[in-house]
C-alpha cells in the first residue's frame, strides 16, 4: 500500500477499536499469589487515546479476555466504552457501528493475534503491532513500528491525526 493509499484511509478515521493483551499490554500477563492478574500499559498510548480524544475521535476497546486491570486504565485514557469477553470479536461490530453513527470505512482497528482477525478483515483501516501474529500482518494495512505495549497505540493515532490535519492543533495545545 503507499503512503497516499495509508494517509487516505486514516484520513477517513472516526472510531478506534483496540485490542488489549498484546495492543495495549505487552502481552505478558502476571499473576500474583492470589490469583490476580497485572499488566503492562505504556503512558505514551494512553496519551495518544487521549489526544484523539480531545480531537472528537473515540476509543473503544474490544478484548476476548476480561480483566480488573482494564477498565482503570480505560478510564485514565479516557476510553467510550470497553467490551469484554467478546468472541468473535466481528459479533460486536454491527452494534458498535449503529451506536456511534459510522460506517465500517471509518472505523480503524488494532490488533495482535488470531482472535483479531474476523475484525481486521471488515474495518476500513486494519492495523497489526510490530509483533503481531504474520496472520494479523497479513491482513493489515498498515504494521506499526512499535511494539504492542511499546507506543504503537500512540503511533497509530499520530498517524491518524496527521492524515487528518489535526495534529499541529495537538502540538499547539500542548506547547502553551
Amino acid at each position: 500500500m503507499s503512503l497516499e493509499d495509508l494517509r487516505h484511509k486514516a484520513k477517513k478515521i472516526k472510531l478506534l477499536l483496540l485490542d488489549v493483551d498484546g495492543v495495549l499490554t505487552d502481552g505478558r500477563i502476571i499473576y500474583d499469589s492470589h490469583g490476580r492478574d497485572s499488566k503492562f500499559f505504556d503512558v505514551h498510548d494512553g496519551l495518544g487515546v487521549h489526544v484523539l480524544q480531545k480531537c472528537g475521535i473515540k476509543t473503544i476497546l474490544v478484548t476476548a479476555k476480561g480483566s480488573k486491570t482494564i477498565q482503570p486504565r480505560a478510564r485514565d485514557m479516557g476510553v467510550e466504552a470497553v467490551f469484554e469477553n467478546i468472541s468473535p470479536k466481528s459479533s460486536i461490530l454491527d452494534k458498535i457501528l449503529k451506536k456511534y453513527k459510522v460506517c465500517a470505512d471509518e472505523v480503524c482497528f488494532v490488533g495482535d493475534d488470531l482472535v483479531d482477525l474476523g475484525l481486521m478483515k471488515i474495518v476500513g483501516f486494519p492495523v497489526a503491532v510490530f509483533n503481531a501474529a504474520s496472520d494479523i500482518k497479513k491482513a493489515a494495512a498498515y504494521i506499526t513500528i512499535r511494539h504492542g505495549g511499546r507506543g504503537a497505540v500512540r503511533e497509530v493515532a499520530e498517524l491518524i491525526l496527521k492524515s487528518q490535519g489535526r495534529w499541529d492543533e495537538v502540538i499547539k495545545y500542548y506547547a502553551v
